[in-house]
């Protein structure tokens, strides 16, 4: 599965992790990944599934 959303292109971000920078500790790198779940929507009337994160799904789901 692809680790971008279909819909708004949210991919992975890369941080710092919080509980590793203290106050003579080196900062630890971290990938910060969005949350997607397949969704199913009709592209030129049939059933296609995408990877869409959660925001977008509810956006969607709000619209219809």
């Amino acid at each position: 599965m692809a680790r971008a959303c279909a819909i708004c292109g949210k991919t992975s971000m890369g941080g710092f992790n919080p509980q590793s920078s203290g106050m003579n500790r080196v900062r630890a790198h971290r990938r910060y990944k969005p949350n997607l779940h397949p969704l199913e929507i009709s592209q030129g009337g049939r059933l296609v599934t995408v990877v869409a994160c959660t925001r977008c799904r509810r956006t969607l789901r709000k619209t219809v």
